[in-house]
């Protein structure tokens, strides 16, 4: 009988133990409370690419790209500002530029090719596979981040990443656990990302 008391106590001792150091690990992510936008218009940026397409008019409807100065240009109208606008906006502005030239205008923009306003983007930088700055898009995740870019170089400690975020003018650093997400598929060191994110990868010591 005392032996196998024994081998119980064993077992519950060790059960103890990976709890706790389960417990002492602590969570996947340093919390954040950062609320999503509450409309997140998509705001034309430069490197976007334009369709405008002005009803009964084809003569002057066109694909354009935004220029690195956040303008555009149509052969009716010279230099109007797109970065920082969403479609709606940008459309209503052609339409009241036109309006010298065509009666009542109607004018609808879509954007074909994506890079929005710098504020808005994610940029990732060090040892990810592709470091770049991406259009930030609503519910983005950190899993979305990182699939965009490729994964992380083999040189990457991607437990000791982090991204950098500006909260009312203030940087915020919050620790995030790259490795635990993709090696582990520890989903719980997912994360939302917020507009204007950086993904800081360092590289590993050793």
């Amino acid at each position: 009988m005392w032996p196998q008391l024994a081998r119980y106590a064993s077992i519950l001792l060790a059960s103890a133990l990976f709890l706790s150091g389960c417990a002492s690990r602590g969570p996947a992510v340093t919390a954040d409370n950062s609320p999503e936008p509450a409309t997140h218009d998509y705001r034309i940026g430069p490197g976007d690419t334009l369709n405008i397409i002005v009803w009964r008019n084809p003569e002057v409807s066109q694909v354009v790209p935004v220029r690195p100065d956040g303008k555009f240009s149509t052969p009716l109208v010279n230099d109007i500002e797109a970065s920082g606008k969403t479609a709606t906006q940008l459309g209503e502005e052609i339409g009241k530029a036109l309006a010298t030239y065509i009666q009542d205008p109607v004018v609808t923009v879509v954007v074909t090719s994506f890079s929005g306003v710098y504020s808005d983007q994610i940029r990732v930088i060090g040892q990810a596979a592709k470091p770049q700055a991406l259009p930030y898009r609503k519910e983005m995740s950190l899993l979305d981040v990182i699939i965009a870019v490729g994964g992380t170089t083999e040189f990457a400690a991607g437990n000791r990443a982090s991204v950098i975020r500006y909260v009312d003018g203030k940087q915020k650093k919050i620790a995030v656990r790259l490795d635990d997400l993709m090696k582990d598929g520890d989903i719980s060191a997912n994360m939302a990302m917020r507009p204007g994110d950086i993904l800081v990868i360092p590289e590993s010591l050793f």
